[in-house]
């Protein structure tokens, strides 16, 4: 069973150690790279979690969003959401095909040196 699961002091050691295989790094940022740049930019509201299989932590997911408004957690979490954004590197192996299949398209702009890409709700 795969879960989603709150990093803590007994978990985040663990978390951290996780790694993306060689030919990823240069698309993706390791966890503790991806924390630490959340606690910079706090009006993106980032909220993270570890993912589980079963009790080993195998990865980590990320999402921020630059509102600043009181509904913003419940909002996100009742499905609701009618624009996702995500952004990646360009390059071979780059992720953004993998998006592309999925419905994002790229919107033309950047996130610092990553394409910006955007999926709008049905």
């Amino acid at each position: 069973m795969v879960s989603l699961r709150p990093i803590t002091d007994a978990n985040r050691e663990a978390v951290e150690a996780l790694a993306v295989a060689p030919g990823q790094r240069r698309y993706v940022s390791g966890v503790r790279e991806s924390m630490l740049e959340a606690a910079r930019e706090p009006d993106a509201h980032a909220l993270y979690w570890a993912i589980y299989d079963e009790e080993t932590p195998v990865g980590f997911v990320m999402i921020a969003d630059d509102v600043d408004r009181p509904e913003y957690i419940p909002h996100f979490r009742t499905g609701e959401v009618e624009t996702m954004w995500t952004s990646a590197a360009e390059g071979d192996g780059s992720p953004i095909s993998f998006y592309e299949r999925y419905g994002f398209e790229r919107t033309g702009d950047r996130h610092g040196n990553e394409v910006l890409l955007r999926l709008e709700s049905s």
